[in-house]
This record gives structure tokens, sequence and C-alpha cells, in this order.
């Protein structure tokens, strides 16, 4: 066997409640049962049992296509969309002879565009499938039948075979782990691509398998649940030697793990493939898409609309006029189409049937109505824009090293209509770095100092409350007594004369402080980690608060330096004698933290042979557990808890008991029944056993620990406010840290009047001690709905006042108790029309649950966007319920970020994100498809116009090519430029002038009014355009010969009249030009006419109508380009007028910020001075402030 094995640390009971040897009778009812039915053959896989199991082999594939089913499967869609296959059947249609047009001609376009896509599909699905034979092909070395490991791709490996994996290796499949590098079996695992926690995990094999030398010789079977996409859970046993061993997670190595600081183990293959938990779990993320995409898709049903509209209205003409080609009389009306020798198409007698005939034609030669090319253009758009995101140096944060990300490019343009942002607050907020500040003990508090929070509540009039302790009465933040010290420690930032540098020991109540920093350093699941040079000791730990804990108990004398599979071993400062000894504290088990359990504690036997019971937890659980005569300083020690809750800080009550040895005997039996039960109770059973012993419980303080703001915080949500974005805090805090926390980053101001909805009233509370369940429910439920209705009630009074031009402004505060009925069906409406009357809302107590459903109501609700944006596991409901969720890639791992549709460093990035990115983005796309459908009017119904003059005979205006480059090459370009590169405004200007971002907001950019008159736009233009060239050409000698205009004449002139008239309208919608946009813009224009040339020059055959007309006609002829010149500058005319008189009269935002800078002086003094100042001028400045007056006073989101 390679490598020595290393010897020293043994953590095997690090993590878990405790190894132990169970017997061979507990009870594995549900093994072999629904749901644990698999069965497993260690190092036995070819035997017939094992085969005729048949479990899937170890090949994955993450890919949506395969060779076979790409083009069936693209295709399908493809034609999803109803615009694609819309063209499909025209292009069908097209080789019949009712087309208009020839086949070629419009089956080019739709190839070009399906092609596109495809192409583009196939290239992201083969970039995934070069990933899938990277892994598969993977090397690992498995146990074979001579005894020795021999190498194989993880592709071919079979449930069953032992594998052994290396340091820094990922593991192939699902493993049990049997041995490590290490004695007793224990290993480090990294899960950063399972669940994005950066920290490491400790796995531990079962005593009976960690012996490597009977690897050779093992052979077990292994029964255990079926595959699931659980990945913190898993029942199973071991059957070895005759006897049974329960399984837990603690022997589970997952795939796409990493093992980490250890050599290498041995593992049996338990789940391979897509069985395995990882692929269980790869399932794709909600769908979504934006509000602007889904309102486009009800525009093409109206341009579906019109379509048949006009096709309808064009064929009932058409009937009538070809009825009367022949009279009653038998005299043919218009005897020079002879119309008495003409096919079914035109044959009088038959008008109906040829009117029939021709609204299918019309519907093709109409068909240029629907922009074939806009869903590829938004898609290339939409990713340009992810590519500016993903760039911006402004949302680097260069201390982590990790840019901004847009994780998907569906929604860029919802970033600039956010109404609302749901925010968590430990980690989105804050650093979750914390640093241990403040404590109580016995009743005193200790820690000088003020903390970030309590130095922003003093600029907070009347917040600020006299210090009832002169101990505390200092006006030095904390980080200023963290300056003056001698020493800088990350995660302790206390200081207090009386008990620092071992001068606790002449405190009266020195014991006790003693064992308030015995818990610290002894409950708690870090690993001490010594640097073999300096003989640092580092910590490696769970949660940043745990590593605070251990760290403040070693600064103050109870120094935790090493750990072993039953022992903890302490440096300490004897209170009795002041000097330092070593104690080793016997770990017996340990009790671990869980979310609903909010406590941690640990069983030690200490050097005296007593057995202590350590706990540590929320205030919230701790208290009820105390014993009657362990309430000592309970009041003082609340007092201080509620004063460290209003500083910002996060809480936890420090407790112990000694535990009598045959209540601990019997308590151990119950609890090791519950752990070896394989049910899938079996956790709550665990949790009721170690809730048994956590009772009778001594106080002996608490702790306060400081979690840092975000730099930029503050700064960022109030620019965010400025812009008339509601921000809710969604937080596990305390009330009184919410609400803290609210007013030093600004969510809270001065002015604000709180609405505090809370279930702490004295009727509730006396129901609370007498037990009944129902009555509480009902008198909680009417307190609620009481509160409610007065906050309600206390709005419309601040709203009703018209007269009050600074209305008076809330803060809604509610905690998780008043949440939960809050949020029954009963009041949900009424507590969201009440929020959404605040500007804003913290919800305080608030569950994973509770954050997701809050986030949905809001949603549904208000129909408006909304926005989440978190940082750790728990917030990924909330972030997938959203219609936009932001991940924070902070402290508590990537599985938010992982989780979201755009990933961020730093909360305060949002301003950019939004303001600037959002707002840019929300402008491009929204005008981007207007234009699209401008352009697409303007166009076909010209055509429309010209079947009317031609007595709707069907004939189009143009070359059959003509018309299918026109969205394809003349006109794609310069929107597409328009998508990527234009700007309203400067970012400057976006972060300088918040109020900017309520055009996104409002929707003013895309509402029906908009978008209509974008369509009326395209039709007027198309009049102008049709009318005028007919009216100025007609029966007009252009040349010297006197030859009139001909059909080809006029298709070009008309024609280059629409290229030039929709180019150029881009070009005064563009607000900031650059290179890229006038190569777009005079390219297309130039590009037609490179397109006439070369087509005009094919033969006549081929290029028909289009053969030498520029060349030899058109081109030459100085009438031509004037009456191109008039109808364009005609033609344009209407928006230039239209866009004039609403900048002088109703302009929006941007167009107020516009003429401000126009107008700006900077050759006198005094204007210079208001530039850089930022003023504006008073007619400016008016307008602006009306506009936030009208936002403030907002009733409701309609």
């Amino acid at each position: 066997m390679a490598g020595e094995r290393r010897k020293g640390v043994r953590l095997s009971k690090l993590y878990s409640f405790k190894c132990f040897k169970p017997s061979s009778g507990e009870d594995h009812s549900h093994i072999g049962s629904r749901g644990y039915s698999r069965v497993v053959f260690c190092n036995d896989p070819d035997t017939p049992e094992a085969l005729e199991l048949n479990y899937k082999g170890n090949y994955v594939s993450t890919t949506k296509y395969t060779a076979a089913n790409f083009i069936p499967k693209s295709l399908f869609e493809q034609f999803r969309r109803v615009a694609n296959i819309y063209f499909l059947v025209v292009a069908f249609v097209s080789f019949s002879p009712l087309a208009p047009y020839t086949a070629p001609s419009v089956l080019a376009p739709l190839l070009f565009v399906i092609g596109a896509t495809m192409v583009k599909e196939g290239v992201e699905d083969w970039r995934r499938r070069k990933q899938d034979i990277e892994a598969n092909n993977r090397k690992v070395q498995v146990f074979g039948k001579n005894g020795t490991f021999g190498e194989t791709k993880w592709k071919n490996l079979r449930v069953g075979d032992i594998v052994k994996v290396h340091k820094d290796d990922y593991f192939p499949a699902d493993l049990l782990l049997l041995s490590s590098s290490y004695e007793d079996g224990i290993c480090y695992v990294e899960t950063m691509n399972l669940d994005g926690e950066t920290n490491l995990k400790l796995k531990h094999a079962l005593e009976i398998t960690s012996d490597e030398e009977s690897i050779k010789n093992f052979r077990g079977v292994i029964k255990c649940e079926d595959p699931n996409e659980h990945l913190y859970s898993f029942v199973g046993t071991l059957q070895f030697q005759g006897k049974q061993y329960p399984l837990s997670p603690q022997q589970m190595l997952l795939r796409d793990s990493k093992l980490k600081n250890t050599d290498y183990i041995h593992g049996v293959v338990v789940f391979t493939g897509h069985d395995t938990k990882v692929m269980q779990n790869a399932t794709d993320p909600p769908s979504k898409r934006s509000k602007i995409e889904k309102k486009m898709d009800k525009i093409i049903y109206i341009l579906f609309s019109i379509l048949i509209v006009i096709s309808f209205t064009g064929s009932v003409f058409f009937g009538i006029i070809t009825r009367r080609d022949l009279s009653d009389d038998g005299k043919l009306t218009r005897w020079y189409l002879r119309p008495d020798e003409t096919t079914v198409f035109y044959e009088p007698q038959r008008a109906v049937l040829a009117a029939f005939f021709h609204f299918l034609t019309a519907l093709m030669l109409y068909g240029y109505l629907i922009p074939i090319s806009l869903y590829v253009s938004i898609e290339v758009v939409k990713v340009l824009q992810s590519i500016f995101i993903n760039q911006d140096q402004e949302m680097y944060h260069e201390e982590t090293d990790r840019p901004a990300r847009a994780r998907t490019s569906n929604l860029n343009e919802e970033l600039g209509q956010v109404d609302t942002i749901l925010s968590d607050k430990t980690g989105t907020l804050t650093c979750n770095s914390m640093e241990f500040v403040k404590c109580s003990i016995a009743g005193t508090a200790y820690g000088r100092g003020m903390t970030e929070v309590e130095m922003a509540l003093r600029k907070q009039k009347g917040m600020m409350r006299p210090q009832e302790e002169a101990d505390n009465d200092d006006s030095l933040s904390i980080k200023e007594i963290k300056a003056s010290s001698t020493k800088s420690v990350k995660g302790f930032n206390f200081w207090d004369e009386r008990i620092v540098d071992g001068e606790w020991i002449n405190q009266p109540n020195a014991e006790l402080i003693q064992k308030f920093f015995r818990v610290l350093a002894i409950c708690h699941t870090a690993v001490p980690d010594v640097n073999s040079d300096t003989r640092e000791i580092t910590y490696e730990a769970e949660s940043p608060d745990e590593a605070a804990f251990v760290i403040a108990s070693r600064e103050l004398g109870f120094e935790f330096f090493e750990r072993s599979q039953t022992n903890i071993s302490l440096h300490e400062i004897d209170h009795m004698t002041g000097e330092k000894v070593d104690r080793v504290y016997e770990l017996l088990h340990v009790l671990e933290f869980s979310s609903s359990r909010k406590r941690m504690s640990v069983i030690v036997r200490n050097p005296e042979n007593q057995l202590l019971l350590l706990s540590k937890g929320a205030d919230s659980v701790m208290f009820e557990r105390l014993a009657k005569h362990g309430r000592q300083n309970e009041r003082e020690t609340k007092e201080h808890i509620k004063r460290y809750a209003e500083a910002g800080l996060r809480t936890l009550v420090i407790t112990y008991r000694e535990v009598d040895e045959d209540e601990y005997r019997i308590w151990e039996e119950e609890f090791l029944k519950a752990k070896t039960l394989v049910s899938e109770d079996r956790d709550a059973l665990i949790d009721a056993a170690a809730d048994n012993i956590e009772k009778d419980l001594i106080l002996l303080g608490s702790t306060a620990v400081e979690d840092k703001l975000q730099k930029g915080v503050p700064d960022c949500i109030d620019k965010l406010s400025q812009a008339g974005v509601k921000i809710w805090v969604l937080t596990g805090d305390k009330t009184e840290t919410a609400i803290n926390i609210g007013y030093a980053c600004s969510l809270l101001r001065e002015g604000m009047k709180k609405i505090l909805i809370t279930l702490d009233s004295p009727d509730v509370e006396a129901l609370e001690k007498q037990g009944d369940k129902d009555a509480v429910a009902k008198a909680s439920f009417q307190s609620i709905k009481k509160q409610l209705r007065e906050g309600m009630s206390q709005t419309f009074a601040a709203t009703g006042n018209s007269a009050n031009e600074n209305p008076e402004t809330f803060g809604l505060v509610i905690d998780g108790k008043s949440l939960t009925f809050a949020l029954d069906k009963k009041l949900e409406k009424e507590f969201l029309e009440l929020a959404i009357r605040c500007n804003s809302v913290i919800c305080c107590r608030s569950s994973p649950k509770q954050k997701a459903l809050v986030t949905r109501l809001v949603k549904s609700g208000t129909g408006r966007t909304t926005l989440a944006i978190g940082d750790g596991a728990n917030d990924v409901g909330m972030l997938q319920e959203a219609d936009i969720g932001v991940g924070i890639s902070g402290a508590e791992g990537m599985q938010a970020v992982m989780a979201s549709d755009f990933a961020i460093a730093q909360f305060r990035f949002l301003e950019r994100l939004l303001l600037v990115h959002g707002h840019w983005c929300y402008r491009r796309i929204a005008i981007m498809i207007c234009y699209f459908f401008y352009k697409n009017l303007t166009f076909g119904f010209t055509l429309f116009w010209y079947e009317a003059y031609a007595s709707f005979s069907g004939k189009p205006a143009y070359n059959d090519w003509y018309m299918s480059c026109y969205n394809v090459f003349f006109t794609s370009l310069p929107v597409i430029a328009l998508g990527v590169f234009d700007q309203d405004v400067s970012a400057r200007l976006c972060l300088k002038y918040p109020i900017l971002y309520q055009e996104g907001v409002q929707n003013i950019l895309f509402s029906w009014e908009r978008i209509l008159g974008w369509m009326l736009n395209g039709i007027i233009s198309s009049m102008i355009i049709f009318f005028l060239t007919i009216k100025t050409m007609a029966a007009q000698a252009f040349q010297k010969d006197g030859q009139v205009v001909d059909y080809s004449v006029l298709g070009v002139t008309m024609y280059s009249s629409v290229v030039w008239t929709v180019n150029c309208q881009m070009a005064i919608s563009i607000n900031y030009f650059t290179w890229i946009q006038h190569c777009f813009i005079w390219g297309s224009i130039g590009f037609w006419y490179l397109f006439l040339v070369v087509y005009g020059s094919l033969p006549p055959t081929f290029s028909t109508t289009a053969f030498q007309v520029l060349v030899e006609t058109s081109g030459p002829s100085p009438f031509c380009w004037l009456t191109l010149v008039l109808v364009m500058v005609s033609a344009l005319l209407p928006y230039f007028s239209y866009r004039a008189f609403q900048i002088k009269f109703r302009p929006m935002y941007h167009d107020i910020i516009v003429e401000q800078r126009r107008t700006e002086r900077p050759e006198t003094a005094t204007r210079t001075t208001s530039a850089v100042s930022g003023e504006l001028p008073v007619q400016v400045e008016f307008t602006l402030h009306h506009l936030k007056a009208n936002l403030s006073r907002r009733d409701s989101w309609n």
C-alpha cells in the first residue's frame, strides 16, 4: 500500500454526535422497502446478484442534444415561436402558384435566421459535450481481481468497485468512505461544486473499516436509500462480518467534491452516473422571462391581427373588382386583362373563390409586417450587453478578484424596471466577517467603545439615550480603540481593562468569567491548525461567529490548541494562582447547531471527573431552558442583550450545567437508539433526544459580535431610494438589531415614522403562558389584523393631506411571528397594501421559507418587477422566486451565486448594475423593439398601398430579393448597434440623477401608448413614402429621351426611400453616436446600393426587374435622387415635429437632464460653479422637484 498513514489528530467524532459501536439488533425496517431498495455488493461487482440489479454506469452527459436528436429537437425549439411557424408555412406555400414571389427569396432569410440560431445552440452544446468527455475520461485507481490498484476511466466504474482517490482529486462517483491516510479514517472534503461552500467538511469512516489492511479482503453488502437529490442526508446500513452498522452522511463522499488535506482515501462506489446526488440535483433553474419579452409576444399577435385584417380587406375589394370585370350583359370592363381567358385566381364567374385565393396570397405578401430577424437580433444584443456588464471595471472587486457576472442574458432589461428590492442582511448588507466586541458576564457588561451602528445612531435625533452605566459612557469608536491597541487580531476587536491581559482574575466574579470563556473555548467544532514555523494557531471553523468565539477565548487566556478523537486541550489561566495550566477535557458528545434548534451543545468530562453540558444559542430558545436556580442576573443579561441588539450586534446566550452520571447513562442509551434508527424521522428523534438533556441550564452571560456594514451600503441604499426603488430587508436578526442596522445603512431615515407590527403584547404573552395554542393563534391573528389596519389609517392620514409638498414617509417593521399571520390568505392583501405604502420594509426573524413567500407575495400582488439579493444558501428560494435574483459572492460560499441571474461581489455594486446598466439596457431594448415594429410597418404598408393602387392584384411593389433582404441585411445592423451602444446620458449622470431610473420603473418607453405611437409613425411614413413617390413620379418623363417611370424604377425609388427613411429615423433616434453606429447606419444604406449594382448585373432571367436598373436608369437621373430626398425628409418630418413638441412641452426625465447639460455655459463663473456643484437651472430644478414629489406621493403601483 503506497503512502505512509498519517498519525496524530483523530477527529472522527468532530462533526457528528459521536461514533459508537451499534449492535446488530437495531431497527432497519425501512431498508428494503420503497425508497430504500438499493443493494451494493462491495468489492464484488461481478457477482450474479449484482449483475442482475443492472445499475446505471458512471457515464455522464449534461448536453441538451445528441448527434441523433440535434436537428429535430433544435428545429422544435425554433418553431415554438409563432413567427417562425408563420414563415415556415409561407415558405411551403411559396412553391404554389399563389405565391407573390419566388420560393428561394422567402426560404433564404428563414434558413439564415433558423440556421444561425441552430449553430449558436450547437456550439454551446458542443462546449458542454467537451466538458463531459473530459470528465468521463478522467483516471482513477480501482482495486482489481489481482489484488492491486490499477487505473481506469471514470466512465468505466461500476457500483461496488473499490477506488483510491488522491489529494486534490475529485471523487468520480458517490463513495462510501472506508479508510484514509489518517489512522482513524478521517478526510477533509471541499464541496464548492455541490453547495458553493468554501469551508472544508470533515468526513470519517466507520471504525470497523478504517483498518487499511482489511481493504484487500473486504467483502460487505450495503443496503441503502435509492438515488435522490438530498445532499445532506443518507440512510443505509453496512452488513459486514455478520453485523450491521448504520451509515450516515458522514461516511459519504459525493461526486464532484474534492479531497483536501488528505493524502488518499479508499471508498466503495454506491451511486454512479446520473444516480449520483450531484446529477440528481442537476435540474434547470426556474425559467424567467422579462416583462418586455412577454409583452413583445402580445405585439406579435397584434401584428398578426393587422396582417389578417388588411389581407381580408384587400381580398374583399379584390373580389368586388373581379366580379365587375364581367358585367351582366357580358361586356368586359377591364378588357385588357382578358378576364374571359384567365385562371381561377382572377375568374369573374367565381369571384368569391378568387377572393379566397387572394386572401392566401395577401397573407404571404404582407408577411413582412412580422419581423423575422427580431428574435435573433435581440439575442445578439442581450449577449453583447452581458459582456459589457461582465467587463465593467467599476463593478470589479479587487480584494476578492471577483467581477460582476451576468449569468443569464434574458433579464438585462428587467434590471432597469426594478420596483422593489428584497435583501438579506448578513453577508449582503454586512461583511459576514465577525468580530468579538462585547460580552455580558454575571450581569456585568464588558467591552469599551461604540460600534458603527451606534455612531450612526448618534446622528438620528432622539435615538441616543444616556448610558445607564458609566463604564460604557465613552465616545471612542471601537475602530479607534482597536487602532490604539498594540496588536490587531482578526476576529477580535475587544477592549476592557478589567478583563484583558489576565486582569479578569481580580474581578469579584472571576469564577463565572472563567466558566464563561471555557464554554467559548470548548463548545464548538473548530479545528486548530498550528503553523510549523511560527507555532501560531489558526482555526478552521464552520462559521465566522464560531471562529470569533474561539479567538476571543484565546486572547483572554483560554487557548484551544489541540483536538483529538476524544479530547479537547486548553491552555488556561488558573483564576486562583494566575498561572497558565494545561487542561484536557474528554469530549463525549457534540449536539450540533441547526436552524431549527438554534443552539449547540457539547457534553464533556473535566479533569475533576465532572460531567458538564456546555451550551450556547439564541436568546429566544435559551432563556426558556434555564433552571429556576440558574436565572441569576437574567434581568441584567436581557437588558444587555437588548442594548447590544440596538447597537447592531449579534448575540448568543452562554449557559452550562452539571450532569448526573445516572441521568447521562439513561439519556445516552435513548440518544444512541435514536441515532441508530434507519428511518425518515431519524433526525427528528435525534433532536428530541438532544432536547431532553438541554434543560435546567445555568446562565453565565451573553456574547456580542459585530458584523460590519459593507463599504458603500448607506450611499447605495440612499441612491436607490432617490430612484424611487422600494427596499425590503428580510433578516433573521432580532427586531432591535434590524431596526438599528436600518438606520445605519440609511434604510430608515430621520423623520421617517416607524410602524411596528409585533406580537409582544401582554395579552398574547399571557395566553402563551397558559399553553392554549388555539387561543394564542386566534388572539395573534386578531392582534395582527388590528395593527395592520391601524398602520393603514396612519398612511391614509399622511397621504390625504395633499397640501403638504413633503409628505410624511413610513417604515414598516414586522417580526417573524407576526409575519406568519400576516402571510395568511385572509391578511396577506392588507399586509401587502400597507407595505407598499411604506418607503422601507424590514421583516425580522424571517425563515428562508418566509423570505420566499414574501417575495412571491410582492411579485404577484404588485405585478411590478422584484429583485432579490442574498449571499447564502438560505436565500436561494428568495432569489429563484423573484423576477431577478442577484447573488453576492461572500463568506457564506457560492450557493446563492449559483442560483442567481446576476452575481456581484459587494452590495454597493447594485447601484451601478441598476441605475446604469439597468437603465441603459431597458432603454436600448425598448427602443429597439419599437423601432423593429416601426420599420416593418413602414415597409409592409407600402406593399398594401401599392396593391390598393394596382386594384388589389396581389402584385408586390418590389423585386423578390429586395423584400427578402430588407430585414436581414439593410436594416438589421443599425438596430443591433442601438441595442448595444446607445446611451441617453452618461454613466456619471445616471448616478447623479437617479430619478432617470423611473423611466423603466414606470415603463414609459415600452407602454402601449409608446408602442402604438411607433406603429402609427410607421403607417404614416409608409403613406408619405408611397403616395408622395407615386404623385411625384407617375407619368413623368425622367430621362432625356422622354421615357417615363416604369414599374422597376418606381420600385427601386420607393424601396430606396424606405431604406433611407428607416435608417435616418434610427440616426435621429440615437442619443450617443459611436463610429460603429455611423458605420452600420450609413453602411447599410451603402450596402443596398452595392447590392443593387451586383444583383442588377446578373442576367435578366435571375435579376428580373433589377437588371441594370441603378446603373442605366435610376442612377443617372437627378429626378430620382431629388424625389428620394423629398420623400425621405417628408417621411421624417412627423416624428421630428413630435419630438420637438415633446421636448419643449412634455419632456421625459432624460430630456430634462440633456437640456440642462446643453444649456450650461462654462464661460461664465456662475454657471461654471453651478456645473461643478451639480446645481440645475431654476426651471429644471422646479420640474424635478415636482417629479420627485409625485413619486413620493404614489399610493399604489398602478
